[in-house]
């Protein structure tokens, strides 16, 4: 089946006209993903680079061949750099022109104006090059949790391997025998493919834009603005997720409930700015304390929350202590102020089978509270046996009564600051 080589042009045009129009549409209702609209543009110079190029026989050879390349050269290197602008590295304009100035002195060769081969190999290589510079800029951000990322590495890797096939089947595929460059069968099969390949990674690169706004809505929603970590919402989640997979494999765990000491205070004497400064400074030393396995999460005012897993009581009660000391710490000044803020931490162990965060939350609050009683700044370590007979002996918890109960009858290690 012999395919109008005419006809693919026109349809090539048209097709990457109208992706580069709806990209920077879809650019124009986020403009928060400055990515798009640079995709967006390199479809567009595409288009223009096909139709120069149609232009072959009626204008001179240095305007559809030389200029319709650097164009199109230059759209690769457009789409590359919006590789680089979507994982936030800095635009490189040196380097978006290196491959069409490299083509425009080639061609000015007296050597090469000939050589139909050589010109080829160059002209794969530089958009090989774009290609997979492409490809790596998506795999350097592949940290980020996006599925589309890698079907459009895969992609892009790919399409820049068959370019650097297109060059021996320059001199394998036949030409004819007038050489006119529109009835050469690697032509076609080139337009064809290069066709197919821009409709693909279009849609490709329209998921991942969209995939990326999706996951910052549901970060957005998962994350506390001021301080970076876990809202209450996500801690909850994440919470139930450990819970689920400890049932399957227990592991002895820690749940500490941490409250900045008059906090009401420290706002009204240095004002609101700095309170918030002194969650910052706070969130940074509890960061600083944990593992990266661990869960931390705020949730709400000046109350914290953390689940210390596979940990004993000993080493929870030193990374508690450690969070204590670190915070007093850095939190001695603040901005030039005498701040001296300081928390008081309630912790709970569990080693059981069943691990219900609710409930050690509930549990670790009644230790708190023992630690506000007896002068903040300091930990409480409290035993599940004990707040069990505590919900006995006093159904009121968190009353003063009990707080009296517990100083007396409280079987779980003390740790004064």
């Amino acid at each position: 089946m012999n395919l109008d080589v005419n006809t693919l042009f026109m349809v090539t045009i048209y097709v990457e006209a109208i992706l580069g129009l709806l990209l920077l549409f879809a650019w124009v209702q986020n403009t928060s993903i400055h990515a798009v609209a640079w995709w967006g543009f390199a479809h567009l110079l595409r288009a223009a680079s096909v139709t120069i190029f149609g232009m072959y026989g009626t204008v001179p050879d240095f305007v559809s061949i030389d200029l319709a390349n650097a164009l199109l050269f230059t759209a690769f290197a457009v789409t590359w750099t919006g590789a680089r602008v979507f994982d936030g590295r800095p635009v490189e304009p040196i380097y978006m022109v290196t491959g069409a100035v490299i083509w425009l002195l080639v061609c000015r060769l007296p050597v090469l104006s000939d050589a139909v081969v050589i010109r080829a190999l160059i002209a794969s290589g530089i958009i090989t090059a774009y290609t997979w510079l492409t490809a790596f800029e998506f795999w350097r951000g592949r940290d980020e949790q996006l599925v589309s990322r890698w079907p459009a590495i895969f992609m892009l890797f790919a399409h820049g391997s068959l370019f650097l096939l297109r060059t021996p089947l320059v001199t394998l595929l036949p030409w004819s025998s007038n050489s006119h460059v529109y009835n050469s069968v690697w032509l076609t099969v080139l337009s064809f493919e290069a066709l197919l390949f821009t409709i693909s990674i279009a849609f490709i690169l329209l998921a991942m834009a969209k995939e990326r706004t999706e996951l910052r809505h549901r970060t957005a929603a998962m994350v506390d603005p001021l301080t970076g970590i876990s809202n209450r919402r996500a801690f909850v989640q994440d919470a139930a997720q450990l819970a689920k997979r400890h049932s399957g494999k227990p592991k002895p765990t820690a749940v500490l409930l941490i409250d900045l000491d008059h906090f009401k205070s420290i706002n009204d004497r240095f004002g609101h700015a700095l309170g918030d400064r002194v969650l910052e400074i706070f969130t940074e030393s509890a960061r600083q304390s944990v593992r990266a396995s661990d869960l931390l999460g705020r949730l709400g005012g000046e109350e914290f929350a953390a689940v210390l897993t596979d940990t004993n009581a000993e080493k929870a009660v030193m990374v508690a202590e450690r969070i204590r000391e670190n915070f007093a710490r850095a939190a001695q000044e603040v901005d030039g102020r005498p701040v001296g803020a300081t928390v008081s931490v309630g912790l709970v162990h569990c080693s059981g089978p069943v691990l219900d965060v609710p409930e050690l939350l509930a549990q670790a609050d009644h230790a708190l509270y023992i630690a506000k009683e007896r002068g903040r700044n300091r930990v409480e370590l409290a035993t599940l046996d004990m707040i069990n007979a505590l919900k006995v002996d006093a159904p009121m918890a968190g009353s003063t009564a009990v707080a009296t109960m517990a100083a007396k009858s409280m079987a779980a290690k003390s740790v004064a600051a």
